[in-house]
């Protein structure tokens, strides 16, 4: 039987971060009061540390980097075609 995953909003992300950052709660208990684990809110407090405003791209949105990986790749394998031919 397969879980369901919970998508959550850059928006919810970021408050949920904030509130691990200011509240003098535990983390875990904030974490359970958002309904989330506590190593979810810290893998969110590490996604934004490396990329800043860039993460969390959203459904459908890649940051810069993968954008230009997969447009390098797909250029590549035109490349790879022509040369076949």
């Amino acid at each position: 039987m397969s879980k369901d995953q919970k998508i959550y909003t850059k928006e919810f992300k970021i408050e949920a971060m904030s509130l691990a950052e200011t509240s003098s709660k535990p983390i875990t208990e904030i974490a359970r009061d958002l309904r989330v684990s506590d190593s979810t809110i810290h893998n969110w407090r590490k996604q934004f540390s490396e990329h800043g405003e860039q993460a969390f791209p959203g459904s459908g949105h890649q940051t810069p980097e993968a954008e230009e990986v997969r447009r390098l790749k797909r250029e590549l394998e035109v490349v790879k075609q022509e040369r076949d031919i």
